[in-house]
Formats: C-alpha cells, sequence, structure tokens
C-alpha cells in the first residue's frame, strides 16, 4: 500500500507579502474613509433634522408677530394692548367688577338606606 505524500504548502515570495500588505493597508484606508462618510451623513442628518425644528418654530413665531401686527394696526387693537399693559382707563371710567349669579346649591334627597345607615362612614 502506497502512501499519499502531502504536498508542501507554498511558500510565498517576499514580493507577495509586500503585495498583502500593501493591500490589508489599502483595505483599512478604505474602511476608514467610509466610516468618515457615514459619520458626516449622520451629522449633516441631525443638522437637517435641527434646522427643520427651528424653522417651524420661526413659522410659528412669524404668525404670533402677523397677528399682533394686525391687531396694532387698528385703533381698537391698539387701545385694548395699551389698556392691558398699562392697566389705564378713559377719564370718567370706573372699574367694573362682574359677580357671578348667586344660584342656590342644593342638596339631593338622602335615600332610605342612607338615613339610616348614615351613621357608617362609607355611606
Amino acid at each position: 500500500m502506497a502512501l499519499k505524500t502531502r504536498k508542501k504548502a507554498k511558500k510565498f515570495t517576499p514580493k507577495e507579502y509586500l503585495l498583502i500588505g500593501l493591500l490589508s493597508i489599502l483595505l483599512l484606508w478604505l474602511i476608514s474613509l467610509n466610516e468618515s462618510i457615514f459619520t458626516k451623513e449622520e451629522i449633516a442628518r441631525k443638522a437637517v433634522t435641527e434646522a427643520q425644528k427651528q424653522l417651524s418654530d420661526l413659522k410659528t413665531r412669524e404668525n404670533t408677530l402677523q397677528q399682533n401686527i394686525n391687531d396694532l394696526s387698528t385703533e381698537r387693537g391698539q387701545e385694548e394692548t395699551v389698556r392691558e399693559t398699562f392697566g389705564v382707563a378713559k377719564p370718567g371710567e370706573d372699574e367694573i367688577i362682574v359677580i357671578p349669579p348667586n344660584t342656590p346649591t342644593t342638596t339631593p334627597a338622602k335615600t332610605f338606606w342612607q338615613r339610616w345607615f348614615g351613621w357608617i362612614p362609607f355611606f
């Protein structure tokens, strides 16, 4: 019976080692570039989200300011603003106090069981 002989593993030449090393360095460099691009894209996405939020806030503020301008463009709006801001009144005006109407409160009639067992706390 003949023994099978193993083939010897091929040994790399120094040029092949150099080529493998250079390709490894190139691969690592490309991976780091890819990671850098991903990080920049993530930062840009967060900046866009923040800018959209600021735009929404500014539009809300613009609407409020436009409403204030519209109110102040009329004589009645100016008068109302001065009255609210400085608490002033026209000559001859007095303070008006509005009192709500006095409505009597009625208590509901007690049931038979509430009258008999009213001394128990949960009734």
